[in-house]
């Protein structure tokens, strides 16, 4: 029910910063939280950041702790994600995703997803 368009990524050295965002519609999208998931060739997907639109609530993955922040514009019903000390092992395919349910976000298990953004870091 929601749809979601990704921008931002890159190719970045290590110790460097990106910025991710993911702009969502649809007609429920108040309900929505929104997070962030990456892949990396030869692994599998994995949980990485997640936000709830109405009140702001936030998860981490540990292995980005510190590092990375989540963050909304509800006005521009926008979704960011501020990636800083950026390593190499963070190289992966970058999806957004939305899901009426936090709990089921963080799981994994949103409804809706972005097309995906590329980002690179070399050593």
């Amino acid at each position: 029910q929601v749809q979601l368009v990704q921008s931002g990524g890159g190719l970045v050295q290590a110790g460097g910063s990106l910025r991710l965002s993911c702009a969502a519609s649809g007609r429920t999208f108040s309900n929505y939280a929104m997070g962030w998931f990456r892949q990396a060739p030869g692994k599998e997907r994995e949980f990485v950041a997640a936000i709830s639109w109405k009140d702001g609530t936030t998860d981490y993955a540990d292995s980005i702790m510190g590092r990375f922040t989540a963050s909304r514009d509800n006005g521009e019903n926008t979704m960011s994600l501020q990636m800083s000390r950026l390593q190499p092992e963070d190289t992966a395919v970058y999806y957004c995703a939305a899901d009426l349910s936090f709990n089921a976000l963080v799981r994994g298990l949103g409804g809706s997803w972005g097309q995906g953004t590329q980002v690179t870091v070399s050593s």
